[in-house]
């Protein structure tokens, strides 16, 4: 697992299409596995849709502005929203601790 300590953290605001085309619901499932694989490397904290369907937002690690850019870009809905990037000072997550499994 890689370390993010000199990496910051990062807002983004996605804006979502007005009128949504089968093109947009078609690559979901894509989107869906490079959110997914962003998880597993930790450099996604966090993604969120508003009840609306109209807002999304996306808390992210990188090293700077334009390393959120070239993540977003491999996102394949990112071309049919307009997104903010904001830079956090901090973002305080609650961590849920599991039991660990034993296979004994």
């Amino acid at each position: 697992m890689e370390e993010f300590k000199d990496y910051n953290q990062y807002m983004v605001d996605f804006d979502l299409p007005k009128n949504l085309e089968q093109d947009f619901f078609e690559l979901i499932p894509l989107q869906r596995e490079m959110v997914n694989q962003y998880f597993m490397e930790q450099k996604l904290l966090s993604y969120t849709l508003s009840m609306s369907r109209r807002k999304l937002w996306a808390t992210v690690i990188a090293e700077d502005r334009e390393s959120v850019i070239d993540m977003l870009e491999t996102f394949p809905l990112t071309c049919f929203m307009k997104y903010q990037i904001h830079p956090l000072l901090f973002n305080e997550l609650i961590k849920i601790s599991m039991p660990s499994i034993s296979l004994n």
